[in-house]
């Protein structure tokens, strides 16, 4: 088997930089933009925030919502022949219950590099990810002197 290129390759994307390198880094080992999967997953809301108590907000309008940012967050950055995925729940599960539905060769994911309190009290999607993948995952280092 070979290590390059890659024919499905899935970037989770928070819309922060470091996730757009991920998308930049997809692009570089994927076979071509469509066979690149970038999936932002949005958490479950509190039963008792305002939103859901007076049905104002939901899981499909969220999702639709965010469906319509990301395509407009990619085609910004002329990613548009990139696929998108919008899913609700917890992110490392989701993220890998995804590339396994869709055959995933390869997940790109990037780091915030928290440690310390900060990563205890925040966790860790990529550690999430590492753990529950069933194919190669390439976790990208942030890139920014606060990750030192």
């Amino acid at each position: 088997m070979s290590w390059l290129p890659r024919k499905l390759v899935v970037v989770p994307v928070d819309f922060s930089e470091n996730s757009l390198g991920a998308l930049e880094t997809a692009i570089e080992l994927a076979n071509t933009p469509d066979t690149i999967f970038a999936v932002h997953i949005v958490p479950h809301v509190a039963a008792i925030s305002p939103g859901m108590i007076w049905d104002t907000v939901n899981d499909a309008t969220r999702v639709n919502s965010t469906k319509k940012y990301f395509r407009d967050f990619l085609v910004d950055r002329g990613l548009d022949k990139i696929n998108l995925e919008v899913r609700v729940g917890d992110p490392g599960l989701q993220i890998t219950d995804f590339s396994r539905e869709i055959g995933a060769d390869l997940i790109v994911i990037s780091s915030h590099g928290y440690h310390g309190m900060k990563r205890l009290l925040m966790g860790s999607v990529a550690e999430r990810v590492l753990r529950h993948a069933d194919c190669p995952v390439l976790v990208l280092r942030r890139n920014d002197p606060a990750a030192v």
